[in-house]
């Protein structure tokens, strides 16, 4: 192969090339393969109309009537400026 460098050398090149061409086409196939996954995955969230923040949440049809809890007017007003803070920082 060349004339400079030692057998050894040639053999640790050779390796070196054969595991750069492996990772390369390894990183190719995760990369088309996460490609397909999140087409299917933003058709899922056009279909649904779920915004963003909350794809992780599960639904509830219904609140459990000892969950509910019933604010007064400054709390759902305090409760309304947090939600608007915290949208703002996103």
């Amino acid at each position: 192969m060349f004339d400079q460098i030692s057998v050894v050398q040639q053999i640790g090149l050779t390796v070196l090339l054969v595991a750069t061409v492996a990772w390369v086409v390894g990183l190719a196939r995760l990369l088309r393969r996460d490609r397909f996954e999140i087409a299917v995955w933003r058709e899922s969230r056009r279909a649904g109309a779920v915004p963003a923040h909350l794809d992780g949440i599960p639904r509830q049809s219904v609140p459990h009537p000892i969950e509910r809890v019933d604010l007064t007017e400054e709390e759902h007003a305090a409760f309304a400026g947090l939600v608007r803070r915290l949208s703002e920082t996103r």
